[in-house]
């Protein structure tokens, strides 16, 4: 059973290494991408947002950073399942974690970017209600070539 519980800094190393995994496999690490993994208490916790980890008997094997951009929306960033358990509805327990955490803030949007490469992640989003909307110009992710985002207030 997963377990999930909030940052805990003798973890930073799994958040960093969680998604460089991903990162490696199928794009390159961003600056941006190094920045945000490298100091997570500066780029994503000082900032108002949260990191979480999922946990199988006490091992680190997924994790997720919540980040606000406006008064009342937060981006799902830097989510995580390590290879071996990928394929086991450990993604569905952190969108479910998820959207429950993201309510409980007050939050009315949650937004994402990510690729039309990452089939499995775009499932995922579109089954919990995420719908497309258009990137921005100033996108941060030079691989990011689609925008989400998911009305809390309607919700799934």
């Amino acid at each position: 059973m997963l377990s999930i519980f909030p940052y805990q800094v003798e973890f930073k190393d799994a958040f960093f290494e969680l998604n460089a995994e991903w990162l490696e496999a199928y794009f390159l690490i961003e600056p941006y991408d190094l920045k945000v993994l490298s100091n997570p208490q500066e780029m994503v916790l000082d900032r108002g947002g949260e990191i979480y980890f999922g946990a199988i008997d006490g091992e680190v094997v997924a994790t997720f950073a919540l980040t606000p951009t406006a008064d009342d929306s937060i981006e799902l960033n830097k989510m995580a399942v390590r290879k071996d358990q990928r394929g086991l509805g450990i993604g569905n327990q952190l969108m479910d974690y998820i959207l429950r955490r993201c309510k409980a803030r007050g939050a009315h949007t949650l937004e994402l970017y990510s690729n039309t490469k990452l089939e499995s992640a775009l499932h995922l989003y579109r089954k919990c209600g995420f719908v497309e909307i258009p990137l921005p110009e100033d996108c941060v992710y030079d691989r990011a070539n689609i925008r989400m985002e998911l009305s809390l207030s309607q919700g799934p």
